[in-house]
């Protein structure tokens, strides 16, 4: 089993360009493992985690409804805005500016064999980072993602989460609201989910947060958890 993680920290992308790339890592893991199961080969795969902040956009996924999109096409356009329909799990999203969002592409057979497992160890990853700046994350049942205030009138979600699997290969993953404007999110029903707010640790401590930071715990996190070595390399991009 193959613990080392290859880390690519993307900055800036286009949202299609980056999808366009989760796909070629993905295809290139479960190519080998197709290879290994028709050849009785053993050859390694490989994982990745890439860390990208991308222009406004709203994803829909594969099980998502067109009405939770609150605007036209010319309504997007006009706040510069993209819109895409994928292949991950979840409903709505957006995704921008301010945001963390990170996709680890991973070989589940290097961890575990449980998608289960591995959304709550997603979320784990981000329910300690946030305890870091003494904010209390947590799940909200049936929901993925992480959650302040679950359970009262004041609930609002501060991690979104959307992943893809095939043979254990996994795809897509969270956004964290760090710095994001959350004006954005007043243009789609998000997630699916009609009646709770969203929020950003920008909001919640009232202060701009230190993006790298962030990204720096919620590595060493998700390091611990998986049990994982993770080697950073050049954007390819």
């Amino acid at each position: 089993m193959n613990k080392e993680i290859q880390l690519q920290d993307l900055g800036n992308k286009d949202y299609k360009k980056t999808w366009d790339y989760q796909e070629e890592l993905f295809k290139h893991i479960v190519d080998i493992k197709i290879q290994n199961r028709r050849d009785e080969t053993q050859l390694e795969t490989p994982n990745y985690f890439l860390f990208v902040e991308h222009p406004h956009v709203y994803t829909l996924g594969k099980s998502g409804d067109m009405r939770n999109l609150l605007l036209s096409e010319k309504q997007l356009e006009a706040k510069g805005a993209t819109f895409y329909k994928i292949n991950r799990g979840g409903d709505i999203t957006y995704h921008g500016p301010g945001q963390i969002v990170g996709y680890p592409i991973l070989d589940l057979e290097n961890f575990f064999t449980d998608i289960h497992k591995y959304l709550r160890f997603l979320e784990e990853v981000i329910i300690l980072t946030l305890a870091e700046y003494a904010i209390i994350g947590t799940r909200s049942e049936g929901e993925t993602g992480v959650w302040l205030d679950v359970g009262t009138p004041f609930a609002r979600k501060i991690c979104a989460m959307g992943v893809r699997a095939s043979r254990w290969v996994t795809m897509h993953g969270f956004a964290l609201n760090v710095n994001a404007n959350l004006g954005y999110f007043d243009n789609i029903i998000p997630c699916g989910i009609k009646g709770k707010a969203v929020t950003s640790m920008h909001v919640e401590l009232g202060k701009e947060v230190n993006e790298e930071e962030v990204k720096a715990k919620i590595l060493k996190h998700f390091a611990t958890l998986f049990e994982c070595s993770l080697h950073k390399l050049n954007a390819a991009i």
